[in-house]
């Protein structure tokens, strides 16, 4: 007879739940149990060392407040990009659909906005944001929004950039699966040292791909591509994690006010996080491009910026920016227009006091020529605009009494508004000059590059005024002005309201024109006023590709520009507009490629 031993198992795995402080480390809770339960509790030590991850979105990016005028008043929101009504930019549409330009320009004043770090965050735990198991459940969703914030997340545009941020934070940095799987690499056998062992560690020197880039880092001579990863690359990133931080900034303001607040951000995380943190790592979106070069001149920034990740920058300048004060932005997008102005007053109104956006014109840098005055003759089009120099801060952007001038001098004074003086805008012009020849041909030296080049996505690479025959009065013998006296005429001999349209000589608005049927409808079409002119100037649409906003010639400039082979891979892309390069699958995953690249050749803290 044998005597029932109680059965046996392997012992159950504990592992103790963690969350990281702000500082970047791990702490570990563990409720203490009955002394017969002795099965060991395993705590799991992620990497030590911090390479922090700092997103810098577009222009119209960031949050905005108002700045309180007198002690003790509150702010108010002024730029809210959160998600609203079924996921749309409800909050912003509220905030200034139907704004008149004189609200439009006392509002949206660079001095009287400041960044609203209060927009909408997360409250479940991603990456490196866990829960404090210590806590109630109801603590544990303020924690959890607080840390965001602190993360510089509540800065940016919720509903522009919150999935993207979410997605980079978790692959970096899941608790939850080895990080590797996270990346959805191919890993076979040959990649191990020994693929049958328990805990199997990577071979060095292989080449690793991606399958979500559908070939595009399996390149040769002849493919447009980006090189894969490595093995190397993997075992040298390892060791960092790489919270995500989000740098909001006025975009009203001057780029070069943005850099030195950037560098100041950069300086606070590296002391925040200690002496396991040396370097941190940029990623950007369009205008934020522009500003992370520039605080990359720095003092000491070169340094403590381990690489650049570039998406969709305007490295040259974009020319829809002039046009968008010339006209407004109604034939470009009905929708986006109500938010950034229909017409160019409305536009004008804030775009000629703010340093930031003037910043995006074209540049020195951007090929010559790209303003054009057209006329017809039967199949082709002569250029009737004599070639401007090559600067076009003087020719165009500070060009006062020419109907051609980026700014009709009356629209810096709409009703209800701040009134600019001139000399305030030439100052702005001033400030933009400069930041241009400051930043010139400078990237840092370790820069990586996505554009868009999508005929999906037409981009204005000129800017056209085609030239027609204007509707002249019944019984005028007269002839027309000359077509060549177009390119001097002065805005007080030309009708312009903003529109699409300029008219160019006699003009009135006689009545209105004859109603008449259109079809067989019996509906009467009634036409409008007939406006009698000599001439008309259309501004004509996009005619080139590129991602809508920033033409392909901008997009690929920094490869062309560079001198040292600062630019280390650059690709082109398509499948997306200007603002939505990071919701696109493969921008992300191209993103992680070249994050995990920059992050293997990361400093390590001594």
């Amino acid at each position: 007879m044998t005597d029932n031993q109680p059965a046996t198992g392997p012992p159950e795995e504990r592992v103790a739940p963690f969350h990281y402080n702000a500082r970047g480390q791990q702490c570990f809770t563990w409720t203490l149990t009955d002394c017969d339960i002795t099965d060991p509790v395993q705590l799991r030590i992620g990497p030590d060392l911090i390479l922090p991850v700092i997103f810098i979105p577009g222009v119209m990016g960031s949050n905005l407040k108002s700045v309180p005028e007198r002690i003790g008043q509150d702010s108010r929101q002024v730029w809210t990009l959160d998600y609203g009504f079924a996921g749309l930019r409800t909050p912003l549409a509220s905030q200034w659909v139907a704004k008149d330009a004189g609200f439009r320009q006392t509002t949206l004043h660079p001095d009287r906005v400041e960044v609203d770090d209060q927009g909408g965050v997360p409250n479940v735990p991603w990456g490196m944001v866990q829960e404090n198991q210590q806590m109630l459940p109801a603590e544990r969703k303020t924690a959890l929004m607080k840390r965001y914030r602190e993360r510089g997340w509540g800065e940016v545009g919720q509903a522009s950039y919150e999935r993207f941020l979410i997605w980079l934070e978790h692959v970096l940095n899941s608790p939850t699966v080895p990080r590797h799987l996270n990346y959805t690499l191919e890993l076979e056998d040959k990649h191990w040292q020994d693929p049958q062992a328990a805990y199997r560690r990577l071979k060095p020197g292989v080449d690793v791909f991606m399958p979500g880039l559908n070939g595009m880092d399996r390149i040769d001579d002849e493919t447009e591509g980006t090189k894969p990863l490595t093995t190397d690359d993997l075992l040298a990133g390892v060791r960092f994690n790489m919270p995500v931080h989000a740098f909001g900034y006025n975009w009203l303001a001057s780029n070069t006010d943005s850099a030195k607040k950037l560098r100041q951000r950069i300086e606070t995380l590296l002391e925040q996080y200690g002496s396991r943190c040396k370097q941190v790592l940029l990623v950007t979106h369009s205008m934020g491009g522009l500003i992370a070069r520039m605080c990359a001149t720095l003092p000491g920034m070169e340094s403590a910026i381990c690489g650049i990740v570039h998406g969709v920058m305007p490295t040259n300048g974009a020319p829809v920016a002039y046009r968008r004060c010339k006209v407004g932005m109604r034939d470009e997008s009905f929708g986006a227009s109500l938010v950034i102005g229909s017409n160019g007053q409305q536009v004008t109104a804030v775009f000629a006091q703010s340093p930031g956006a003037l910043q995006l014109l074209p540049t020195t840098r951007y090929a010559p020529g790209w303003l054009k005055l057209l006329r017809e003759n039967q199949s082709r089009a002569l250029s009737a605009m004599p070639a401007l120099d090559q600067c076009p801060y003087d020719s165009i952007y500070l060009e006062r009494h020419r109907w051609w001038g980026l700014v009709k001098e009356e629209w810096l004074a709409p009703e209800g508004g701040t009134a600019i003086e001139w000399t305030l805008y030439e100052r702005a012009i001033e400030f933009a000059r400069e930041f241009h020849a400051e930043l010139n041909t400078y990237f840092h030296p370790n820069t990586y590059v996505l554009y868009g080049s999508d005929a999906k996505f037409p981009s204005f690479e000129t800017i056209r005024w085609n030239i027609r025959p204007g509707l002249r009065s019944p019984g005028t013998v007269s002839a027309p002005a000359p077509i060549e006296s177009l390119i001097t005429a002065r805005h007080t001999e030309v009708q312009h309201r903003g529109r699409t349209i300029v008219r160019v000589g006699p003009h009135s608005a006689l009545g209105r024109a004859s109603v008449k049927f259109v079809g067989d409808t019996s509906t009467p079409h009634d036409p409008g006023p007939r406006i009698y002119s000599d001439w008309e100037l259309h501004c004509g649409m996009q005619d080139g590709v590129g991602d809508g906003t920033v033409p392909t010639s901008s997009g690929r400039a920094p490869i062309d520009q560079v001198e040292r082979g600062e630019v280390r891979e650059q690709l082109k892309m398509q499948g997306f507009d200007h603002e939505g390069p990071f919701h696109d699958e493969r921008v992300q995953l191209v993103t992680l490629q070249w994050v995990l690249k920059i992050a293997a050749q990361a400093k390590k803290p001594s």
